[in-house]
């Protein structure tokens, strides 16, 4: 699976999740999301991008909110191995 496409669909869950109005809910509900529903190693591929990714200028194409949840729920995301 491209990475791109990973991104991709990782934003627009980020887009449903962005709706609620605690910022908190949404970000626990963009991680548990892609924790339950993902893969081990399309969340691997999701992370890795996120870390060859400097932020400034977003090259990777990820949207704040999912950014965020990403970096704040790493521990949860990170597969066992």
């Amino acid at each position: 699976m491209k990475t791109a496409h990973l991104i991709e669909m990782a934003n627009q869950i980020g887009m449903f999740f962005d709706s609620l109005p605690d910022r908190e809910e949404a970000l626990t509900g963009i991680a548990e999301h892609i924790r339950k529903f993902w893969e081990p190693r399309m969340r691997r591929a999701l992370l890795a991008a996120l870390d060859t990714d400097d932020g400034a200028h977003d090259k990777a194409g990820f949207s704040e909110i999912v950014r965020a949840a990403l970096v704040q729920h790493r521990a949860a995301l990170t597969p066992a191995n």
